[in-house]
């Protein structure tokens, strides 16, 4: 615990922190990304876990709803959802929400070595914790996707009891991404005429007042933005989407990620990724599945995540239930593939401190209900 108080005073302190590794440096994307061969090469058979993965990378299942984690006595939650990793010592955790309802969020504590030491909840009794987000001060930001939901800030340490949030705004959250150097976090809305917001604390690092705003923008796929305060976070009688004339609309927000300066977001309703330039104040399509020539090998965008390399990990909900790397080039391709279980989702995305694992879930593994989701864990070269 000394560690953690360490390491979130120090965050705190400094505007200058990488946040989530460092993605198209020093240009913005010119074009929505196109299919082209990916980085890792294509996907071989599918292994014992039913898993496509290019040559060199490993699977394995680290938990299961309705059963025990590994050898701890903690029983994996329904619907495992939004995930992110934290150092601990040598080794890790990994958090994971619950899209249920009740709902809240669960852990896994593994070792320098990637054996499972421990599993536990980290948040209960809440409404259908769907994404969230990792803050630099090294806490949890659950988000319920339910009319006028809240977020919940919760310890990956399950020490401390989550908090709720309520100057975050009352709305369908999705997800959250901090941006330390500008001191906001940045919130989706899953509604197919959503916004995107941010929320600028009182105090970094303390999330109990602050300024709600929300993204103002034409209605073209590209051009500059600004930023407007939400009179009524509360959303009632209004909802929030609904204050602010001029207001952006986006179709069904889903995952979000900072680094370098920009923000990505998905939209499902329209299978796009969307790119935040926070420098220039502008904003433009990383993919869009109507613009692909042939076909489009990421639909049904949801979660996503960076990686220090550069590159962008999207998730699918449906498709071919594949996770896709998006490049700093602009290539679109397959990183991996789960068979058998058409209708599930891939959820929580998330890599270990030293990038060198990815861990993320099908939210209801082959059975297709919430008790049959499955947490697994990817080992391989990726990039750096």
């Amino acid at each position: 615990m000394e560690r953690r108080t360490f390491l979130r005073t120090a965050v705190i302190g400094t505007s200058t922190v990488a946040f989530g590794g460092s993605l198209w440096r020093g240009a913005a994307l010119a074009d929505p990304a196109q299919p082209g061969p990916g980085p890792y090469g294509s996907l071989r058979p599918a292994d014992a876990n039913g898993i496509l993965l290019p040559v060199g990378f490993t699977s394995r299942v680290i938990a299961r709803s309705g059963q025990r984690v590994g050898s701890t006595s903690y029983t994996w939650h329904n619907a495992p959802d939004g995930g992110a990793c934290y150092a601990d010592g040598t080794g890790w955790i990994y958090v994971s929400n619950a899209e249920v309802t009740p709902g809240g969020a669960g852990a896994v504590r593994f070792s320098s070595t990637g054996a499972i030491t421990g599993a536990y909840r980290i948040l209960s009794g809440t409404r259908q914790n769907c994404a969230g987000g990792k803050t630099p001060w090294n806490t949890w930001l659950s988000c319920e996707e339910v009319s006028r939901g809240y977020v919940y800030e919760a310890d990956p340490w399950g020490t401390d009891p989550a908090v709720r949030r309520d100057a975050m705004g009352l709305f369908t959250h999705e997800a959250a991404a901090a941006d330390p150097v500008r001191r906001v976090v940045y919130l989706t809305e899953d509604e197919s005429n959503g916004c995107l917001y941010r929320f600028a604390p009182t105090t970094w690092g303390d999330l109990s007042s602050g300024r709600l705003q929300v993204l103002t923008a034409g209605t073209a796929t590209s051009g500059s933005f600004g930023w407007a305060d939400i009179p009524d976070p509360d959303g009632s009688p209004t909802a929030t989407r609904s204050q602010v004339p001029g207001a952006k609309k986006f179709n069904g927000g889903e995952g979000c990620h900072y680094a370098d300066d920009k923000v990505w977001f998905t939209t499902k309703g329209d299978n796009r990724v969307w790119q935040l330039n926070l420098v220039s104040g502008t904003y433009e399509l990383a993919y869009d599945d109507s613009l692909v020539s042939g076909g489009a090998p990421l639909t049904g965008v949801d979660n996503v995540t960076g990686s220090s390399s550069g590159d962008l990990f999207v998730a699918e909900d449906g498709g071919t239930m594949d996770i896709c790397v998006i490049t700093p080039s602009g290539v679109v391709a397959p990183f991996l593939r789960i068979n058998g279980q058409s209708s599930s989702e891939i959820t929580g995305p998330a890599f270990s401190p030293d990038g060198s694992r990815l861990y993320f879930s099908s939210q209801r593994g082959t059975s297709g209900s919430s008790s049959g989701g499955i947490t697994y864990e990817v080992t391989g070269p990726f990039r750096t």
